[in-house]
């Protein structure tokens, strides 16, 4: 086994660890049992990764002596809806999951976000571990607590922060990811590096290739430096005041296409997020915030790992550029009606901002529709 970094979110009265390694799954017991009242643990999952991942769990609650049962859920993001948070709450009350136990998500983002809200309203809060399998989840939605579901009106427009006790990332399990889910969860990688720190974007340029092919020290360094800096920033602002939205660069026009696309496999979260990080880099230029020379650089390492860059390698037809923005307007970042973008001075060096004309995001999106 590779060693085992552990990532430290040290909010007040709610502190827990990250750990990240490889082989952590088959040591899920060990890791678990200081945290039960009782030896007995509840979990929900999805079908793709219960085929693949459910198995090695149980047994290694079981060699720990700790009892468990799974409730298995459809794949997909169709899967965070309300009837899906119904059925788990049900079945976990019917479970008689008391207040101190533990309920386990074992999943990408879709299952570690219903499961944290279903956790966050069950007996007014039940304590919960993430399990991440995907390296989306793992870099991002399974640290810093926030939990929910989507409406018809957009994503995550329903929910709650509610913070994890522990989570595990096994680095391992993502050899079981296919190539294009991988890619996906690169492109939150590469936004950490884009926020905040130049030097990471610099390392990602060239170890990324190496990441995407399976080395395991690169992709152990890149979730480690990608929590670390995701747990610094929460922990400046939990509930999303602030700095937090930092973390949604490129994230206001990733969800505008995520709801052209329906929500479909259509564009997956992270190849939206990289799509949106290469427009956001791109506005700024055209604001005279950043040399030209950046979003040239950022869609230059996208295009070097594989992953989708442009509106055009997005399947089917895409509405206007005046309907994505308003599909934009929808976004939680909307404050008294004004839009909020995150925008660069340069690589590294991200910001929030509301000053930015509309006309010149409807430029920007005609252009980029028109590549």
């Amino acid at each position: 086994m590779t060693n085992i970094y552990t990532v430290s979110v040290p909010l007040p009265d709610r502190a827990y660890d990250v750990r990240i390694g490889n082989g952590l799954l088959e040591r899920a017991g060990n890791e678990i049992d200081p945290f039960l009242n009782r030896k007995r643990v509840r979990i929900v999952t999805d079908k793709n990764v219960a085929d693949l991942h459910l198995n090695a769990l149980q047994n290694a609650l079981s060699a720990s002596g700790i009892e468990s049962a799974a409730l298995v859920l459809p794949a997909g993001e169709a899967t965070k809806n309300w009837p899906s948070l119904t059925k788990t709450v049900d079945w976990l009350l019917s479970e008689q999951v008391e207040r101190r136990d533990l309920i386990i998500a074992l999943g990408g983002g879709v299952i570690g976000d219903l499961v944290g809200f279903a956790a966050a309203i069950l007996r007014r809060g039940v304590g919960f571990v993430q399990i991440p399998t995907s390296l989306l989840a793992q870099v991002d939605s399974s640290v810093g607590g926030k939990t929910g579901i989507n409406a018809i009106q957009g994503k995550n427009l329903i929910g709650a922060f509610h913070q994890p006790k522990l989570v595990l990332a096994d680095i391992g399990v993502l050899d079981t990811m296919s190539e294009r889910d991988l890619l996906a969860g690169y492109g939150e990688v590469v936004k950490y590096g884009l926020l905040g720190d130049a030097a990471f974007f610099n390392w990602l340029e060239d170890a990324g290739p190496k990441l995407a092919k399976g080395d395991m020290e690169a992709r152990t360094y890149a979730v480690k430096r990608s929590v670390e800096m995701k747990a610094e920033i929460v922990l400046r602002d939990e509930t999303e005041q602030g700095d937090r939205a930092l973390l949604n660069l490129g994230h206001t026009f990733c969800h505008a296409l995520e709801a052209a696309t329906g929500y479909s496999d259509r564009l997956l979260h992270g190849e939206g997020v990289a799509i949106g990080c290469g427009l956001a880099f791109e506005l700024s230029a055209r604001l005279g915030l950043c040399s030209q020379e950046d979003p040239s650089r950022v869609r230059a390492h996208l295009q070097n790992m594989g992953m989708k860059t442009d509106l055009n390698d997005i399947p089917g037809e895409l509405p206007s550029s005046d309907a994505l923005v308003e599909l934009m307007s929808q976004d939680k970042k909307v404050i008294d009606g004004q839009l909020r973008f995150i925008l660069a001075n340069g690589i590294g060096e991200a910001f929030l901002t509301a000053d930015v004309p509309r006309d010149a995001v409807v430029a920007l999106l005609q252009d980029a529709l028109a590549r």
